[in-house]
């Protein structure tokens, strides 16, 4: 018999209200003190309900119009095949300049949980349908076959490894699931180190924002060729030393790959290792060195992901997307008054005027995992990657692949204007989406794709 596909648990969104509208025909189901308890109460198209976070830390619903229900968990359970239903106002892109609330739908079940002193909505659904909408919601649902198949191997491969690897700890919960992004805090000695997973939730498997995987159900139009590749692809994983792989992507890698243990836990990974994103994926300098990683940003090298084709970023970026011009290489510039006042609000420490922000460590990208803040009042090491990103802008910088130009130096030693030269956009380890698309439409199969991103590694079929 033929193994089944399992689901998935997706955190949608968290709030003290969140709005919701039922299509179709739902059984309302929860438990209370311990107890199941069904109410046979069925909603078709009822207009906007309101479920509530209560001081109670209970689930506050009125399922009846006279008597208001507390609950621990609440499901909407749909009963025919074309059900669905809306989540108002959810918060997409929490750490891109584009960010923004807006309404989504989804097939599934739909449960109600409190977390963290919020209210959190989560949708069970079969793995298979969450892959389609990941695939249409990370990328253009017109992108190339053979890169909507590869973007299938690997957006399976690392979902099944977070819910196989998921922590059974719930005091482990993360935050992200908020509007704000986290604290780095200042911490009291001369380095502050810290990443930021997606391993890190317990109360479901995975969120839907780019902290996991962009998810937003069957808002993004899918078509015939996303489920194609699911279909082709069917539980198809990547694997590597008989463990699933940790099969990570991001927009532009910048020229050279990132290695896994540069942005996250000290770990290392084969399979996630320094390479060109190019035909001879050998050929490219020591970017651990700060001579190298200079010239190596400062220019614009050939790459995979090095080009302005608009028919093969249109197959990469979404319509918000495409809001960043400028993702191979980039300029950012500060005054000295904004970037003072950025990194005291983003770090939650007063540097007071900043004299330098120094490279201290860098991977196998030129990406910064350590920087030193050097400042009127303090001085101190941050990192990793995303924090360093976090540090210096008020969503989410590029990448941590640049290099700092100093100007109007005063008397004291201190800028006037700080620029930042960058490459590339995201982490950079494992597949560079705009990479991929060009080499699908070089002629390059998904499977030839996979393995220029994945070292060694091998596809298989789980189910």
């Amino acid at each position: 018999m033929e193994k089944q596909q399992p689901t998935v648990s997706v955190g949608i969104m968290s709030d003290i209200v969140i709005g919701i509208t039922l299509h179709g025909k739902f059984k309302i189901w929860g438990v209370i003190n311990g107890r199941i308890l069904e109410r046979d109460v069925w909603r078709t198209n009822g207009g906007h309900l309101y479920v509530n976070w209560n001081s109670q830390e209970k689930v506050q619903f009125d399922i009846d119009g006279i008597q208001t229900w507390f609950w621990d968990e609440l499901y909407f359970e749909p009963l025919e095949d074309n059900c669905s239903f809306t989540l108002h106002d959810v918060t997409i892109g929490v750490s891109f300049h584009w960010r923004r609330k807006e309404d989504q739908t989804f097939k599934g079940t739909l449960k109600f949980i409190i977390e963290n002193g919020q209210l959190v909505a989560i949708n069970v659904v079969p793995v298979e349908d969450y892959l389609t909408s990941v695939i249409s919601s990370e990328m253009s649902a017109k992108a190339s076959l053979e890169l909507l198949k590869a973007h299938a191997v690997i957006s399976r491969s690392w979902l099944l490894a977070q819910i196989q690897h998921k922590p059974a700890d719930s005091s482990k919960a993360d935050s992200v699931m908020s509007d704000l992004q986290p604290s780095l805090g200042g911490g009291d000695g001369d380095e502050n180190i810290r990443w930021w997973d997606r391993d890190d939730h317990v109360n479901y498997d995975v969120c839907a924002d780019d902290h996991c995987q962009r998810y937003q159900g069957i808002t993004r139009a899918s078509t015939p060729a996303v489920e194609q590749a699911i279909a082709q692809t069917w539980g198809e994983v990547l694997m590597h030393g008989g463990q699933l792989c940790d099969a990570r992507f991001s927009k532009s890698c910048g020229g050279v790959l990132e290695e896994f243990e540069n942005c996250w836990q000290d770990h290392h990974h084969d399979y996630l290792v320094a390479r060109r994103d190019g035909e001879n994926e050998q050929d490219f300098p020591d970017l651990t060195r700060e001579d190298n990683a200079a010239e190596w940003i400062l220019s614009s090298p050939a790459a995979f992901c090095n080009t302005h084709d608009p028919e093969i970023l249109s197959q990469v970026l979404n319509d918000y997307d495409q809001e960043t011009t400028d993702f191979y290489r980039w300029r950012v510039e500060y005054t000295q008054e904004q970037l003072s006042d950025l990194i005291a609000r983003r770090t939650g420490v007063d540097y007071g005027r900043i004299r330098d922000l120094q490279p201290v460590a860098r991977g196998t990208s030129g990406r910064l995992y350590k920087m030193r803040i050097v400042g009127e009042k303090r001085s101190q090491i941050i990192g990793k990657e995303l924090a360093i990103r976090y540090a210096l802008s008020e969503t989410a910088l590029y990448s941590s692949a640049f290099v700092v130009e100093r100007h109007d130096i005063d008397a004291d030693g201190y800028p006037g204007k700080f620029v930042l030269r960058g490459a590339g956009w995201g982490h950079g380890v494992g597949l560079c989406q705009i990479g991929a698309a060009v080499m699908g439409a070089k002629g390059y199969d998904y499977k030839q794709i996979l393995l220029h991103y994945f070292a060694g590694a091998n596809i298989e079929k789980q189910y």
